[in-house]
């Protein structure tokens, strides 16, 4: 009758996040890498040039998942914050 199994919150599932981050990383891969295809056929002749246009586009495009990735399994923040002002030290005037 009723399920036994106990709801996790979506903080501790790390089954979804796991997919979340591949879905993601695949995603922004791919389309990074057509950019950079665009690109190389629009911009460049060199077929060296082109392939260095998608290499350079997917680096991209999985430094931008990594990044949203590691934010999202509770690593750093990807947003800085500014520092505060308090923490600061107070400059040191000099009397001549």
């Amino acid at each position: 009758m009723g399920d036994d199994k106990e709801l996790t919150p979506s903080k501790y599932d790390m089954n979804a996040k796991w997919d979340a981050c591949i879905d993601l990383t695949l995603r922004r891969f791919v389309y990074s890498s057509l950019a950079g295809a665009f690109g190389g056929l629009l911009f460049f002749r060199s077929p060296v040039t082109r392939w260095a246009s998608v290499a350079f586009d997917a680096g991209i495009g999985i430094g931008s998942a990594y990044t949203d990735c590691s934010s999202l399994f509770g690593g750093y923040s990807p947003k800085l914050a500014p520092p505060k002002l308090d923490d600061a030290p107070a400059p040191k005037e000099q009397v001549e």
